[in-house]
Parts: structure tokens; C-alpha cells; sequence
């Protein structure tokens, strides 16, 4: 192993030194073993060791800790679970890591008001789990979501696989609190359904760590349904699978949820929670409608019906919730079952118009052919969110780089049919040399200057999402002065 740089022994002395009279005791990592533990998020072929890690406890803490990274020009990472895949919280050499782990505490149920105030470490399925014995639930259901933290769902604005009915993360925010790169506390939204003036709850979710540190999120929760029933149905072929798709929105029908898996996932998470799936068909669908008995009862009719008219060949449907429970099984567990098939994969992340599913699934075999790798498919059917899983092994000399023009390839795709770079898991490093497939020049611009409002100096979260960055001074007058926002209405704290 190479001996440490000395300068950057000595700028990371430094910086703990200040940084541990902020966050006491263990809230500063600054040992080369511990960092490995940051190295990355959940786009685990690129690694890199932060400077130094600060895991703060307190709103006040990330306050200062910001202040006085901005009063020094030190550049901040932050952090939540790591359960990212674009590597949006990927660490830079010379940045401090700033982890919000320990933000972990329900600090508000409101059933009244139907919403929680939660600290963004919470996880996901802790927000459920916490309201549940009322009846309620938070809907946003990532397949990661017994691990990742609601601020980066925030931050990523993440959805899952109910998202086709009740959004994404943006859809049910209701409210943050956000610390600036200069220290200032400042409140977007809160219980309230809607806020007047700017849109700037809308600007933050989804911002990847570029305009703040989220330390409070307010969500809204929904009653549970009366009923939900799902359809396991399996097709001859992913392009009748792919009919079927279309059709059943066509149909005027938008179920909670319609997810879609080829052959490759069907078998690999099979053979990992045995959740009874057919292994005779080539594309296996999911479809959940909830609401009334009598009305999921209709419904339930008339998407067999369709389904049948689409050549499936094997329909079941969920006769209890612990049947329908294990129906989803599989696909929440979809990727960690191809770790049983393949010793690595990068999960694509993009969206396209449902109408063209069957066009871009042919076009990616063509790439997988093109470029030797394997692709294994499982997608948020209902709303074209694709997540094709590209098969490598790093140990493979050329694999990896073979895998990131195989994704490229696919994600200038989405873009060339009428879609988009990224349905949920964010534009991070993975994307940002493809922005300009989806973007001019002067739209990137006009994006970095509402960067430039909240950090004119760059220092949150650099080299992610944008391929070329821009001074502040070089786009024009949408930038801060002396510290100050140009939203004086921001109530600071």
C-alpha cells in the first residue's frame, strides 16, 4: 500500500483538530481504516477515500461545521446512508465527508395534519413502520428502503415501485430544513399542503447535495388502503409483456404499482427468496391495485382480461396480503439476487415513453451484443422508469469499462426516444459526462445558476452532476452577494 501524501497527512490533522472542537468525542474519523468505510455509496466501482468524515448529532453542529468550511474554502460531501447509485455522494480527496447517520429520531407524528417530521437519517421504512399501528404509511417505497435514509431520498428524489400512483418523493414532501454552505438554518414548506411564492421545496428535492444539508423533513403519510390485491402474470415474451403495459393504461386503469422482470431476474430471484414465480415465461409482471373491495375486485377482472388478450400465459392473483406480499418478494430483492449470477453490475437508471418499451428493450439487446456483456431487466413498468442491470466482473481486464459504454449507450437511448437521463436515482458522477445529451449548453448554465445562488463558491458536493462547472461570476447576476440569498421571505433560524 503507498504511503500516505504528508501534505495531506497534515491538511487532515488540521482539519480534525478544528472540527472535533465542533463535534466532540467520536463524531470526527479522520484514521485511513475507518475512512474505508465512506470510500463510496452503493456505485461501488468507483471508490475514493475522503479527507476526513464528520458524523454531527445536532441542526447547531452542521451549522457550524458548514460556517466554518465556507470561512475556510473546505469542500463538503454529504452523506446519508450510502445507498445511492450514481455515486452522488462518491467522496473527493480533498473534501470532507459530512455524514448525517446520526439524525436518526422521529420527532413529530401528526395524524391529524397526516404528516411526520422526521430527521433525514431515518430510514425509509422507519417512517412506515412508525404510523402504520394507526393505519397510515409513507408511500415512496425504493427497494432499498429498509436501509436508505429518508434525506437522501430527498436528495436523489427517490420513488419505488408504487410511485406510478402516488409519486415520487417530490409528490410528498411537505416541508425541510436545510443548512447553507454559510451556516444559515432556513425552512422550505412545512405542515402546510402548499406554499406560496417560489417553488423552492421543488428546487431542493432532487439537488443531489448541491444546494444544502438537509437536517429535517416533513412528509405527508396516507391512509392505507381498504384493500390490495396483486397479479402475478407471466408472458411468452417480453414485447407481449410490454403490450400489456401500455394497454392497461390505455385502459384508463393506474394501479398502485406495475413492475416488469425478463427471464435473467425471474431465475436469479427465484433461486433467492423462492417467492413462486413461473420459470417458463420470459417476462414476468406485477400488478397492485388497492382501494375499495369492490372496486379492486373490477378492477382485478379487467386487467386479467387485458392480460389474457396480451398472450399471458400464467395469471395469479393474491388471495391474502401475505401472498401478496411474497409476489413483491422477488423484485425487492431483485438486486441483491443477481448478485447469485453476476460478481458485479451497475444498475442504469432511466426513463422513456412507455409506448417505445418494446423498441428500447430491442435495442439494448443490440447493445449487449455489441459490447459482450450481459443485461438483465427489471423495470417501474407503469411509468417507463427502466432499470437495466449491466453484468460484469471487475477482475476482468476491460469489463468495467466495457460495462460504462454499455450504459452509456442505453442512457443516450432513453434521451433519443423522448426520455430522460434519470427516473430516481439521480445524475451523480454516473451521468454527468451525458448531460449534454439531454441538455444545451445555455440550459446547463441557467442550471448552475440556481447552484450559484445557494453556493456561489462551489464548495457543496463539486464535480457531481454538472460536466463542465462555471463561476459564478461567468453566468450572469443570479448569484448570492456578501452571503445573502436573494429570497429575503426565507425565515432563518
Amino acid at each position: 500500500m503507498p504511503k500516505p501524501d504528508e501534505s495531506v497527512i497534515a491538511r487532515r490533522a488540521e482539519l480534525a483538530a478544528a472540527l472535533r472542537e465542533i463535534v466532540p468525542g467520536e463524531g470526527v474519523i479522520d484514521t485511513e481504516e475507518e475512512l474505508r468505510a465512506f470510500d463510496c455509496d452503493g456505485l461501488m466501482a468507483y471508490k475514493q477515500l475522503p479527507l476526513i468524515v464528520v458524523l454531527p448529532e445536532t441542526t447547531e453542529q452542521v451549522s457550524k461545521v458548514l460556517k466554518y468550511c465556507h470561512e475556510n474554502s473546505v469542500k463538503i460531501v454529504p452523506r446519508g446512508a450510502g445507498t445511492g447509485l450514481s455515486g452522488g455522494a462518491l467522496p473527493l480527496a480533498d473534501a470532507i465527508t459530512l455524514g448525517l447517520g446520526k439524525f436518526k429520531q422521529i420527532l413529530d407524528i401528526d395524524f391529524e395534519n397526516r404528516c411526520v417530521v422526521t430527521q433525514p437519517g431515518v430510514t425509509n421504512l422507519g417512517i412506515t413502520q412508525a404510523v402504520e399501528h394507526a393505519g397510515f404509511y409513507y408511500a415512496p417505497d425504493p427497494s432499498s428502503q429498509i436501509a436508505c435514509s429518508i434525506g437522501g431520498n430527498v436528495a436523489e428524489n427517490s420513488g419505488g415501485v408504487h410511485c406510478l400512483k402516488y409519486g415520487l418523493t417530490t409528490n410528498n414532501v411537505l416541508g425541510v430544513e436545510m443548512v447553507l454552505m454559510n451556516g444559515d438554518v432556513v425552512r422550505f414548506g412545512g405542515k402546510h399542503l402548499d406554499a406560496g411564492g417560489y417553488d423552492l421545496l421543488g428546487v431542493i428535492t432532487g439537488s443531489e447535495g448541491l444546494l444544502g444539508v438537509i437536517t429535517e423533513v416533513t412528509v405527508r403519510i396516507l391512509k392505507k388502503p381498504e384493500v390490495a390485491r396483486a397479479l402475478l402474470i407471466g408472458f411468452p415474451t417480453m414485447l407481449d409483456a410490454g403490450k400489456c403495459v401500455a394497454d392497461v393504461i390505455a385502459d384508463g386503469i393506474i394501479p398502485g404499482g406495475m413492475e416488469l422482470m425478463d427471464k435473467p431476474i425471474i431465475h436469479a430471484t427465484e433461486d433467492f427468496v423462492h417467492a413462486g414465480y413461473p420459470l417458463d415465461v420470459e417476462g414476468l409482471m406485477i400488478v397492485e391495485l388497492d382501494g375499495p373491495e369492490a372496486e379492486v375486485a373490477y378492477l382485478v377482472e379487467r386487467v386479467e382480461k387485458i392480460a389474457r388478450a396480451c398472450n399471458a400465459t400464467t395469471v395469479r392473483i393474491s388471495e391474502s396480503d401475505d401472498e401478496r406480499a411474497r409476489f413483491w418478494s422477488g423484485r425487492k430483492n431483485a438486486f441483491p439476487a443477481v448478485g447469485r449470477i453476476s460478481p458485479d453490475y451497475i444498475c442504469v437508471d432511466g426513463t422513456i415513453p412507455r409506448k417505445k418499451l418494446a423498441e428500447v428493450l430491442e435495442r439494448i439487446s443490440e447493445y449487449s451484443e455489441k459490447h459482450g456483456l450481459r443485461v438483465a431487466n427489471v423495470f417501474h413498468a407503469g411509468d417507463g422508469n427502466l432499470h437495466p442491470l449491466v453484468l460484469f466482473d471487475a477482475n476482468q481486464p476491460g469489463e468495467l469499462e466495457a460495462a460504462e459504454a454499455l450504459c452509456a449507450d442505453i442512457l443516450t437511448l432513453c434521451v433519443e426516444v423522448g426520455g430522460v437521463l434519470s427516473g430516481e436515482h439521480g445524475i451523480g458522477v454516473e451521468k454527468r459526462d451525458l448531460m449534454g445529451t439531454m441538455f444545451t449548453e445555455d440550459d446547463l448554465k441557467q442550471q448552475q445558476r440556481v447552484k450559484c445562488a445557494f453556493d456561489p463558491e462551489h464548495l457543496l458536493n463539486p464535480g457531481k452532476v454538472y460536466p463542465e462547472l462555471h463561476r459564478c461570476a461567468e453566468l450572469g447576476k443570479m448569484h448570492i452577494h456578501h452571503g445573502k440569498l436573494p429570497f429575503p421571505d426565507i425565515p432563518r433560524f
